[in-house]
């Protein structure tokens, strides 16, 4: 039989409360991007760890180099902070690192992606003028960009979920905060000694980011199904 007290409990507007405690958490974290960047700058040290090794620092002796770490790197942050879609951020960062292929530092860049040193440099030295490549040299070129392919997906990917991960969590710390500082302004000074209350506070605030972007499909799912518990009630 249907609970006549759980009927009471309108269950639609709780999930829709906690959902919109969500999204307000939410909305504090991406405020923090107005101070240098805040929460956005999560990830970027795993797209860095991948470009150092591959484009030489200043006074590193390649005085070739079409542009600099310190530059491509200051790039590659605009890109990630103002959120690019990876695609286009990983395009622009192989742009930078060919744009940097010479044969002072083809070494460098063969000993990261795996492919011969000898043949890299040769080629590094002939692109940019007339001069032909060889059906060796093609080859190599087509791996060292399928490799340098996959070792910038790897550095955005780990960024991508790194940043996630800590938005996410910075989100439920913010939850919690939000949720106990409401039922302080709501029950007032006796909030913090009754352990129900802080206990519920607690709940709503770990609940609040994950139920965020389906609080809305929820509620609905829920009213549909009291509506259903209560047809077998009649």
């Amino acid at each position: 039989m249907f609970d006549a007290s759980l009927a009471s409990l309108d269950l639609s507007k709780m999930v829709l409360s906690i959902g919109g405690l969500g999204t307000a958490a939410y909305g504090v974290v991406d405020a923090t991007k107005g101070v240098g960047g805040g929460i956005s700058n999560r990830g970027f040290g795993d797209i860095k760890k991948v470009v150092t090794r591959l484009i030489p620092r200043s006074g590193d002796g390649d005085k070739e180099a079409a542009v600099s770490l310190d530059s491509s790197l200051r790039t590659l942050r605009a890109n990630w902070l103002n959120g690019m879609a990876l695609g286009d951020q990983k395009s622009v960062a192989k742009a930078l690192i060919k744009l940097n292929l010479t044969p002072g530092n083809a070494h460098r860049m063969a000993e990261a992606t795996g492919v011969d040193k000898g043949v890299l440099a040769t080629l590094a030295g002939k692109l940019g003028t007339n001069a032909a490549l060889t059906q060796t040299e093609t080859d190599v070129y087509g791996r060292f960009d399928l490799l340098l392919s996959a070792l910038l997906d790897q550095g955005y990917q780990r960024a991508d979920q790194r940043y996630r991960n800590s938005a996410k969590l910075l989100a439920v710390l913010v939850a919690i905060l939000l949720a106990l500082a409401g039922g302080r302004i709501v029950v007032g000074p006796a909030f913090f000694s009754s352990g129900g209350e802080v206990c519920r506070a607690l709940l709503a605030g770990l609940l609040a980011t994950p139920l965020a972007p389906v609080a809305k499909d929820l509620s609905s799912a829920i009213q549909a199904g009291a509506k259903v518990a209560q047809s077998w009630n009649k």
